[in-house]
C-alpha cells in the first residue's frame, strides 16, 4: 500500500483541488469558510490518511492497517465538527440557525480528502460532483420551495 512520491502528490493536490472547489462556492455565497480553509481542511484529511496507508511498521500488518487508519478516519471526521461548529450562528430570539451548510461543507470537505487520501477516485469524484450539487443547484430549488411556501402561508 506504499504509494510513490508522484502518487502521493497526486492524492494531495486533487484533495486540495476538490476543497478548493467546494471552497469557491462558500466564497461566492459570502460565507466564513471558502476556498483557502476548505482546501487546507481536505488536505489535512488526505495528509493523515496518506500518512497513515505509508507508516512503514503498518505496511506489512494488514489487520494494525485497518484498525489505525479506522482511528484516523474516525478521529479525523470527529474532530473536524470542531471547526464546521466555528460557523454555526443562532439567533433565539429569531428562533433561526445560521451555518449549517457551511458547517456540513466542512465535514463533507474532510471526508473528500480522506478518500483522495486513500485514492478512492469514484468515491472522491462523485462526493465533489454531488456537493458541488447540492451547494449549487439544489440551492436554487430550495429558494423556489420557500418562496412557495412564503406566498402560500402569506394569505393567511
Amino acid at each position: 500500500m506504499v504509494a510513490a512520491f508522484g502518487d502521493t502528490i497526486l492524492r494531495l493536490t486533487l484533495a486540495v483541488a476538490g476543497g478548493m472547489a467546494i471552497g469557491i462556492n462558500r466564497d461566492l455565497a459570502g460565507k466564513p469558510i471558502g476556498m483557502r480553509t476548505l482546501g487546507l481542511v481536505a488536505l489535512g484529511a488526505s495528509a493523515v490518511t496518506v500518512e497513515t496507508t505509508q507508516f512503514h511498521d503498518l505496511v506489512d500488518n494488514p489487520l494494525a492497517l485497518a484498525r489505525v487508519l479506522q482511528g484516523i478516519i474516525e478521529g479525523t471526521m470527529a474532530g473536524i465538527g470542531f471547526l464546521g461548529a466555528g460557523v454555526i450562528l443562532r439567533d433565539v430570539r429569531a428562533r433561526e440557525v445560521e451555518g449549517l451548510t457551511t458547517a456540513a461543507s466542512v465535514w463533507v470537505t474532510a471526508a473528500l480528502g480522506i478518500a483522495c487520501g486513500l485514492a478512492a477516485w469514484p468515491v472522491a469524484g462523485t462526493m465533489l460532483v454531488l456537493t458541488l450539487l447540492l451547494l449549487g443547484f439544489v440551492r436554487k430549488l430550495e429558494a423556489k420551495l420557500h418562496v412557495k411556501k412564503s406566498r402560500g402561508s402569506s394569505g393567511r
